[in-house]
């Protein structure tokens, strides 16, 4: 029996001429630029795309939810009568992405729900790399618990060092069947796909054995909610089933990209913060009074075109954020505000030109002590990076049925 928490799958693949309509990018980017999915949904509007599989959490704050989950079931449920699919039998796909720090170069394939946890206090072989905002599950497992379908924008990493696992496939994708090739809408860059399966499958899962014998085999990069939400619908479902049911029913998989943490595509940023609706010197004034230092880690921070730099202590880059995380909480719970988080530079200095707001422009971790520091000092705390720029955030495009019933 396997050991591996990553296998193969049956992928389904929309059989169109153009895929840049089809894919969009992950539902939890530009969440304070409503005019980036005001301008997606204009353009997909009479299209078949995934943006109607999906819910931006841009919308959120417009209230219920209701309505635009029974539509993405709807869709989701039309989309399988319509057989725009076609299915890759027990199948991966390697990705190659262009993004800003080069290629990325990834693997789709299924992830066992049985072999993660995202509970701090538990050490399974698939591991959350921050902590989860329970507050945020409600509406993804919402649309999952109806959903006839899943779409993957969840990342996860591997610690492989001599580049067992996904490398070798770029060296034989030419013998590949090539899957796609195309650009992404809203300069997302290109993306190209190829099956992997048979012989290429076989030895994919053979280098990933080897890894299995870690106590850590994987750690979630990008999606930690979107696969919690994932977890407890799994956890809900399996208490109906036999054992025998349990072992391959579609639900105790989730549909994820599997990427070497040392792939050269594969950068670190840093995930800003923005707290609206504050008197920003009184604000500035009671951080440095509370958790301003002398020397530690500089943060930079910036209101109305007024810059300073503070220093702020902590033993790792995650107690840094922790500090800073607990203090704007904090503040926001007692004197007021609004906390928002920001992957792009340039979106933050925009949203600071607003009087009554300050932006904290956050460092950049080093990639080689991800495992180490998540292995030994467990979770990071909420939006302590992010892989990659918002753009080079993964889009959605391959599916799964995540129910035996869906057709």
């Amino acid at each position: 029996m396997s050991r591996s928490a990553f296998r193969t799958a049956d992928i389904l693949i929309p059989q169109l001429e153009d895929l840049t309509d089809w894919s969009v990018i992950a539902c939890d980017q530009f969440t304070s630029e409503r005019e980036y999915w005001d301008r997606v949904t204009a353009r997909t509007r009479d299209r078949i795309s995934t943006r109607h599989m999906v819910l931006p959490e841009a919308y959120l704050a417009d209230g219920d939810v209701t309505d635009a989950v029974e539509s993405i079931n709807s869709v989701m449920r039309g989309y399988l009568r319509q057989g725009i699919f076609r299915v890759l039998k027990d199948s991966f796909v390697y990705v190659e992405r262009e993004v800003t720090a080069g290629v990325r170069r990834g693997l789709v394939g299924a992830l066992d729900l049985d072999m993660y946890d995202f509970d701090s206090a538990s050490a399974p072989a698939v591991r959350a790399s921050e902590a989860t905002v329970m507050e945020r599950l409600p509406a993804r497992e919402q649309i999952r618990r109806g959903a006839s379908l899943e779409l993957p924008h969840i990342m996860v990493l591997i610690d492989d060092a001599d580049r067992t696992v996904v490398e070798p496939l770029t060296k034989i994708r030419e013998v590949l069947t090539k899957l796609y090739d195309f650009e992404l809408m809203e300069d997302g860059g290109r993306i190209k796909g190829w099956q992997a399966c048979g012989t290429a499958a076989q030895r994919v899962n053979e280098a990933l054995e080897k890894l299995a014998e870690r106590d850590v085999q994987i750690i979630i990069g990008d999606g930690n909610h979107s696969l919690a939400a994932a977890k407890m619908i799994w956890e809900r479902t399996k208490r109906t089933l036999t054992e025998q049911e349990r072992e391959d029913h579609p639900a105790r998989y989730a549909l994820v990209e599997l990427c070497n943490v040392y792939d050269g595509g594969v950068t670190f940023e840093p995930i800003h913060r923005i707290i609206f609706n504050v008197d920003p010197e009184k604000l500035l004034e009671t951080m440095r009074e509370h958790i301003g230092a002398r020397s530690g880690w500089e943060i930079k921070c910036l209101h109305a075109g007024v810059e300073e730099t503070m220093c702020i202590k902590g033993r790792s880059f995650g107690g840094m954020v922790a500090t800073l995380e607990e203090f704007l909480e904090e503040y926001e719970a007692m004197v007021g505000g609004t906390v928002d988080y920001i992957h792009d530079e340039e979106s933050l200095v925009a949203l600071t030109e607003q009087r009554d707001s300050v932006g904290f422009f956050m460092p950049v971790m080093g990639k080689e002590d991800f495992f180490r520091t998540v292995q030994s000092d467990g979770i990071f705390p909420k939006k302590s990076f992010s892989i990659g720029h918002a753009r080079d955030k993964r889009y959605y495009l391959e599916c799964r049925k995540i129910v035996r019933d869906a057709d």
